[in-house]
Parts: structure tokens; C-alpha cells; sequence
């Protein structure tokens, strides 16, 4: 018995490995660098205490002296195919391995559904994409739910509510409604009777939490008899009222993009030799929006340790070098910054944090994102200022994590049209893309996004009562569910080609 948990223990703590391999594992110099305190050269457990690396200190101190030097660091990782500098090693430990660079069709990944078998190499390289399907609404209402109260919100809401012919309810509070039994079944029956086709939820800004967008779906689930959402949701956040009301007045304004005026531009992330996945996202969407004669800028920025990384040929392709030491690229040069204003769909893949993209801070961004949709697949995107769980203080890319402003909030604030984004950890391009074809079929805002939930809560089998997260954890079950699109539900971004 004692050697089956032994195996199993393994085997979890192997494929916890892998899941960090994906966001490339810091070298061993830089973990003693930030938490070797005293200088002495070895790590004590005090000094990784409350870090992700306390859990490990056991493993690593394998004699037991409570002290862990470099080797017997780089004596574990080995054991699990990964070098000192992070990367993985050759099946016989000598050297990494260095991954052929790839550029697949779109149409040629495979696409999973419950049940779906995915190989290891696809798994870790984001190789494959979420299979969504339509799900039918019955209704034909609009409706807005709002904890607002500040008439310079509800203002707005109420055109937003005119302009749809639809309703406004109220409630006291988004962020605690979970909880509320009695004001739950209320609104659930509001909702039922009004019969919706499109739901627009404004929470308050401080109401934008994980258990708030959680609470929204066991509502919306829960209409009729089916465990998906019945209805084609959509957020409305902004950081101020101005904001706000900009974000809302453009969407009452908008002219679907047609397919021949579509200007898409990509942004990549290539932290290491061998992380290399986000730069292929990117490739393949150009590869693919060149058969509609589209052409697709593409900024990729390389991290300190991407000396040999592939680079992209083309005229419209721009190496940039991530600033690093906790900085990233505040302002980008005068010709790129014209092809951000050209565009009109951006779309980002790689590592993020609060505050920051793909190594694009906030301050970053376009000043001026009127018009355009934002994409990003980067963990803690859509970042609440106050959060249901436990805090994190490592990200994946070896980033830390800190209390700033989320990248697709400050996006809209700066007149993105609508945002995607996730408040925790994102699976990135798999989960994006769906939402991305579905939109430029000509799907609303809410279509594409009800699609995206509806196939994560049949992948993982949720049902009535488990989307709240009771017990809270820095990685619950229901962290998949924590995709955020901001915009009119009932907007059409794009015209089908």
C-alpha cells in the first residue's frame, strides 16, 4: 500500500511539474536570489514560508538537515526532466531539449470536448482548441443587472435598457447575491418571467469579484431544467462614470466590422529558448487571416533568457526585448503605435499578472482603444480589486503578483469597445479561440461567450450549487469559469464573411 502512494505521489507531483513547466519554472540561481535572505547559500524553510516553493522544501531536503543547497535543488528537478535553467532536459538528463518550431493551420488542432483524449506535448504547448456548439435561447428580452446606484451609472443604464426595449433590475448587492437565498429566488424568478434573450450585468467595481461572476452563472443556469446558461451574457465595467458612459453610448453606436475591413494585430510573449507557444498563436492567426487577404501585424516580445528563441519574418513583425527586473514595456515606438490605432482587433497570448500582458504594462496600452475589441489570454487579465480568494503571490512565467489595476479594465477605460480577459488563471489560446470564431461568424458579444461557458460547465461536469466557490482555495475547480467579456451582450462585433 505504502508503494502505491508513493507512485501516486510521484505521479501528482510530476504532473504538477509539468503544469509549471508550461509557464517555464525559474532557474535554481533565481529562486536562492529572492529567497536565500540571510546570503548563506543555502535555502531554510523560514525563507520559502508562505511561497509556492513551502511545499516543496520538504522534497528538496532530502538528507533532512533543514538546509537545502543549490544541488540537491537541481538533484530533483532532474529526477522530473527539468535543468537548472528551467528548461527540460533530453530523456537522458544531459542537455535541454530544444522544440522544432511550428506553425499548424488553425483547422488542424484538435478540438476537445468531455471525454476527449489530449496528448502531453499538445497539452503543455496550448495545441489544441475547446469545442463549443450553439445552445439555443428560447427568449427574446433584454435585461440589465445592477448593483449601481450612483445616478451617473444608472443613467446610462437605463438609455442602455431604452435602446433594447429591454428591463433594469436592481439589487443591493452582486458581489453577496449568492449567498442571499430569499433575494436570489426573487431575481431568479424576475428573470424567468421576463424571458431574456441577452443579460447585461453591471456590478459596482467593487462588486467585480470571483464569486459574483460565479453567482451570476448559478443564476443563469438555472432557468430551466439544463445545467448551461440559458442566455447570452455580458459584462458592463468600467473604473469610473465617464468611462461608463462611453463604454455604453459607442455600443449603442457601433456598425459591425465587415470581414474585408477587419485589422487584426497580434501580440506574443517569448519568455525562454523553448516557450515558444505564444509566438506560434500568433504566427497561425496570421497564417490564417492571409487567406482572406488580411494582413496581421505581430509584436513579439522576448524575455531575457530568449537569446536563440525563433524569430517571425515579415515586414510586419516587431522583435521587442522585455525590460525585466519586475518592469515591462511601458510605450512602444512610433510606427507600431500607428498600428495599434489602425487596428480593430487585438489579440494577445501569453503570461500576464495583475497590470500587465504579455509583458505590456498597463501603461502600455493604446490611449485611445475607441472601437476596437481586445483579446487577451493571460492569467489575472481581468483582475478584481477585491477578490473572494486566497491571494497568490507567484504567477505562471515565474511573475509576481501584485495589487494593480487589471489590463482589460484599464483597456475599456481607454475606450475598448469590448474586452476579454480572466480574473485568475486563463488556459489561454484553447479558450480564447472559440470565442474569437464565433464572433467573427457574425455571433453577438453574449453568443460567443455563452458558448465558452456552456462548453467549459459540460467539460467539467458542473451542475446547480457548484459554481460558488464555498471553501476557498488559491485554485478551486471553478477558476475555469472565471473568463470575463466585457461588452453590450447584444452587440455584433463583426459581420460574417
Amino acid at each position: 500500500m505504502r508503494f502505491i502512494c508513493c507512485r501516486f505521489t510521484l505521479l501528482a507531483l510530476s504532473i504538477a511539474l509539468a503544469g509549471h513547466v508550461q509557464g517555464q519554472q525559474p532557474p535554481v540561481t533565481d529562486i536562492y536570489r529572492k529567497y536565500d535572505s540571510n546570503r548563506d547559500g543555502v535555502l531554510e524553510a523560514t525563507e520559502v514560508s508562505g511561497s509556492r516553493y513551502a511545499r516543496q522544501f520538504p522534497r528538496w531536503d532530502v538528507d533532512g538537515d533543514a538546509k537545502v543547497p543549490p544541488e540537491e535543488v537541481i538533484a530533483f528537478r532532474k529526477r522530473f526532466g527539468i535543468a537548472a535553467d528551467g528548461t527540460m532536459l533530453r530523456p537522458n538528463g544531459s542537455a535541454p531539449v530544444t522544440p522544432k518550431f511550428t506553425v499548424p493551420e488553425i483547422s488542424d488542432l484538435k478540438r476537445i470536448s468531455k471525454g476527449t483524449r489530449l496528448m502531453r506535448e499538445d497539452a503543455r504547448n496550448s495545441a489544441f482548441v475547446l469545442s463549443t456548439e450553439h445552445h439555443p435561447v428560447a427568449g427574446t428580452g433584454y435585461v440589465i443587472l445592477t448593483d449601481h446606484s450612483d445616478v451617473d451609472f444608472v443613467e446610462p443604464l437605463r438609455k442602455l435598457a431604452q435602446h433594447h426595449q429591454g428591463q433594469l433590475l436592481t439589487v443591493p448587492d452582486l458581489a453577496a447575491l449568492h449567498g442571499q437565498q430569499d433575494q436570489f429566488s426573487r431575481l431568479q424568478k424576475q428573470v424567468r418571467e421576463i424571458e431574456p434573450r441577452f443579460v447585461a450585468i453591471a456590478p459596482r467595481l467593487d462588486s467585480f469579484r470571483e464569486n459574483m461572476v460565479l453567482g451570476m452563472w448559478e443564476l443563469l443556469s438555472t432557468l430551466d431544467e439544463d445545467p448551461e446558461i440559458d442566455v447570452f451574457p455580458g459584462f458592463l465595467v468600467a473604473s469610473n462614470p465617464s468611462a461608463f458612459a462611453a463604454l455604453i453610448e459607442q455600443s449603442l453606436k457601433h456598425d459591425s466590422v465587415f470581414h474585408k475591413d477587419l485589422k487584426p494585430l497580434a501580440v506574443s510573449q517569448v519568455l525562454t529558448n523553448v516557450e515558444t507557444r505564444s509566438l506560434q498563436k500568433a504566427a497561425m492567426l496570421r497564417k490564417h487571416f492571409r487567406k482572406s487577404n488580411l494582413e496581421t501585424p505581430i509584436v513579439a516580445v522576448y524575455g531575457n533568457k530568449a537569446t536563440t528563441a525563433p524569430r517571425l519574418e515579415g515586414t510586419q513583425v516587431w522583435n521587442l526585448k522585455a525590460p525585466g527586473a519586475g518592469k515591462f514595456i511601458e510605450s512602444f515606438s512610433s510606427d507600431l503605435s500607428d498600428k495599434f490605432d489602425e487596428s480593430n482587433l487585438i489579440i494577445m497570448h501569453g503570461h500576464g499578472v495583475p497590470g500587465m500582458s504579455c509583458s505590456v504594462d498597463n501603461q502600455g496600452i493604446p490611449a485611445d482603444l475607441h472601437g476596437k475589441v481586445l483579446m487577451t489570454g493571460s492569467c489575472f487579465s481581468a483582475s478584481p480589486r477585491k477578490s473572494d480568494l486566497p491571494e497568490m503571490r507567484d504567477a505562471p512565467g515565474g511573475f509576481t503578483v501584485e495589487k494593480r489595476d487589471a489590463f482589460i479594465l484599464r483597456a475599456v477605460d481607454q475606450g475598448a469597445l469590448v474586452a476579454f480577459g480572466h480574473q485568475r488563471l486563463s488556459s489561454g489560446f484553447p479558450h480564447l479561440y472559440p470565442v474569437l470564431e464565433s464572433w467573427l461568424q457574425g455571433d453577438s458579444v453574449g453568443e460567443g461567450y455563452q458558448q465558452l461557458l456552456n462548453a467549459l460547465i459540460d467539460f467539467k461536469g458542473f451542475r446547480a450549487g457548484d459554481f460558488v466557490v464555498r471553501q476557498p482555495s488559491k485554485k478551486p475547480p471553478q477558476n475555469v469559469l472565471l473568463y470575463v467579456v466585457i461588452g453590450d451582450p447584444a452587440l455584433q462585433p463583426f459581420v460574417r464573411p
